[in-house]
């Protein structure tokens, strides 16, 4: 494969069994299928990433943005491609990592993702027996040690496994998500992917001001100027829909941090955008 020379592709030596591109299962002759991670800095989370897509995966392909922790140390264990590639955004970093694999047929994982046993079953029934051109499932998230239920944020159905020929990702800067064409409806497929969220506190709020200043940054270049009752109302709505309407209350003390937090990260936006549009009106002047 010809690549571009701003990416380093270093091989990665095998110390792990995976399973050969073709296997048989119940008399079935399965498809290959290959996996895809982005990561940066998940020294944390990739190697139970990679742990739970052994005998899924036939190919697994990691698209880095030039992790400085051991994050390609932990790789090195694995029988993976590692690529190295500057970060160009999620929904080009995702594309491009598709143009790497294989195999047409792509499970894509971020690497704080994990497979559950029933979903790891499922994938295993897909690859015996593919008819759809996407499968879908849902996540559950894991904040703080808990196992979150409510809040919205369970079940968070995700298209992750898919015909790479048949959709790409697409979205903004930080919501991304992967579309058939066609209007082609993806099919549900039983179990959870396991989603370790945030470890702390501290790193929930460190993640509000990064997506809020992206998500500030989309609205302005929009030209969406956020009014006053917008600032106020919205954060308000967001907490009562959270909290009581997708009863988020049943997730006891991390439920209502998750509500609170998210209240927050609305208002925080908010304020941000019309910062910008205030400090565009004073050059302006």
């Amino acid at each position: 494969m010809t690549t571009p020379d701003s990416f380093i592709i270093a091989p990665i030596r095998v110390t792990c069994k995976t399973l050969p591109a073709r296997e048989r299962r119940k008399g079935l002759l399965m498809i290959p299928l290959s996996v895809v991670i982005i990561t940066f800095n998940e020294e944390k989370n990739i190697e139970r990433c990679l742990r739970s897509v052994q005998g899924v995966a036939d190919e697994i392909i990691v698209l880095d943005s030039l992790s400085t922790d051991r994050t390609r140390e932990i790789c090195r264990q694995f029988e993976v491609k590692f690529i190295e590639q500057p970060f160009l955004g999620y929904v080009e970093q995702k594309n491009k990592a598709l143009e790497f694999t294989t195999y047409p047929h792509v499970l894509s994982l971020d690497a704080d993702e994990v497979l559950s046993g029933e979903l790891r079953e499922s994938i295993l029934e897909v690859k015996g027996n593919w008819q759809h051109d996407g499968y879908c499932f849902n996540r559950l998230t894991n904040y703080c040690g808990t196992w979150v239920h409510h809040c919205g944020w369970y079940p968070d159905r995700k298209l992750r496994l898919f015909d790479k020929r048949k959709g790409t990702w697409s979205g903004n800067t930080i919501h991304e998500r992967y579309l058939l064409h066609d209007n082609s409806a993806p099919q549900h497929i039983p179990g959870d992917l396991l989603h370790y969220s945030y470890y702390t506190i501290d790193q929930h709020i460190d993640q509000i001001k990064k997506f809020t200043t992206m998500m500030a940054q989309v609205q302005f270049q929009k030209g969406k100027r956020p009014g006053f009752w917008k600032l106020v109302l919205n954060p308000l709505w967001c907490f009562i829909r959270q909290y009581f309407v997708r009863l988020g209350f049943l997730d006891g003390y991390h439920g209502l941090v998750i509500c609170s937090l998210s209240a927050c990260a609305n208002f925080i936006k908010y304020a941000k955008t019309r910062e910008l549009f205030s400090g565009q009106r004073r050059l302006n002047d």
